[in-house]
């Protein structure tokens, strides 16, 4: 399968980053937007205006998107932060690591010396091994940080990775 990852479009694409994010936020076991929260809510957490947005693409459908963004301002502005999801079609098939190769690329182009995951939810482990295989480290757990819908509360991780 042949991905292409283009930047998104706020007025084109929020239709099909929503339709991207949709399960996974209502869903409500991996991301912290509220599950309630619809199609405003789901895009004022993934596509804040400090974040740009990029869609992959195979054969014209979307099948994930990523967002990127400065983790904070200021003199912590070197450090960037970023988000991906994928949909259900997409899983297993590679969009979650190209994804993850074009933000690390992104991010080297604008100049971030490192990448950091604040909230990774403990349950999912497909992205944590995925994020490791690509260098990140665990370098700090947040104890029942995140109210699973059914596990209950279940551990965040702080993943980091330099980028020099």
């Amino acid at each position: 399968m042949s991905v292409t990852i283009r930047e998104a479009d706020r007025a084109r694409d929020a239709e099909t980053v929503w339709q991207i994010l949709r399960p996974a936020v209502e869903a409500g076991d991996t991301f912290c937007a509220d599950p309630r929260g619809g199609k405003a809510g789901a895009l004022a957490y993934f596509w804040p205006d400090t974040a740009r947005v990029w869609i992959a693409e195979a054969d014209g459908v979307a099948l994930g998107c990523a967002y990127l963004r400065a983790n904070q301002t200021g003199n912590g502005a070197h450090v960037c932060n970023a988000g991906y999801c994928t949909s259900h079609a997409a899983q297993g098939r590679g969009v979650a690591r190209a994804l993850l190769e074009h933000s690390l690329a992104e991010a080297r182009r604008q100049g971030f010396r490192a990448m950091q995951y604040n909230f990774v939810v403990e349950t999912n482990t497909r992205a944590i091994e995925t994020w490791r295989r690509a260098g990140f480290d665990v370098v700090g757990r947040l104890p029942g940080a995140f109210h699973h819908p059914e596990r209950g509360y279940v551990d965040a991780l702080v993943m980091y990775r330099s980028l020099v």
